[in-house]
């Protein structure tokens, strides 16, 4: 197996690690988990532990892109490997934090059924010997759903000083990139999809 393909596998393997850090039960355990006051925001460590670990999984998927590239190292294998890690990552970040309360539900059942959706067409296309690669809206949407994430572990820092929601609109934009180019994706292959062969 190549580097990128681990990597890959290791940002799959960051996925319940985070989780855990989310949603452990510090104080049934007796375990103080410190908040820290900036300005009129309260930050708490496990937000700050979660986000380091969700940047180092977040600089894995550039990172195994890259070397893939330049090392000629694109396998079949990584194809399949690389997207499944993207959205288990993005994905499952988003319902840890519907499940707090600071995102909207439905803006995540909207990411979650395109990319169910994707998926389907993906294995329709592989069915038939094709392959869709990921369009420029699919790339936007990854990075405007990382920089969302990341901004909601901070609280919305620094945007929360003056009010700011920007943590919440970028939620809604990438929702609607993420539906978008879900679009995109359904034009681009409905004659495989409405194949009647």
């Amino acid at each position: 197996m190549n580097t990128p393909n681990k990597l890959s596998i290791f940002r799959i393997a960051l996925v319940p690690l985070i989780v855990l850090v989310v949603i452990f039960p510090y104080a049934h355990f007796g375990i103080l988990m410190p908040t820290y006051p900036i300005r009129n925001v309260f930050l708490p460590l496990k937000n700050l532990i979660a986000l380091f670990l969700f940047a180092l999984a977040s600089f894995t998927d550039f990172l195994d892109g890259y070397l893939a590239r330049k090392n000629n190292q694109i396998t079949t294998f990584g194809k399949f490997l690389d997207p499944i890690a993207d959205k288990i990552l993005v994905n499952t970040m988003f319902i840890l934090l519907a499940y707090q309360g600071i995102v909207p539900i439905v803006a995540v059942l909207l990411m979650i059924w395109r990319d169910t959706m994707v998926d389907g067409i993906r294995m329709m296309a592989s069915a038939k010997g094709e392959t869709i690669s990921a369009g420029i809206l699919g790339k936007i949407k990854t990075v405007v759903q990382i920089i969302a994430i990341g901004l909601l572990l901070l609280n919305n820092i620094p945007f929360e000083f003056w009010r700011l929601p920007v943590a919440d609109l970028l939620v809604w934009f990438s929702t609607f990139v993420s539906l978008l180019s879900g679009y995109a994706y359904f034009v681009g292959a409905k004659e495989i999809i409405f194949e009647t062969k």
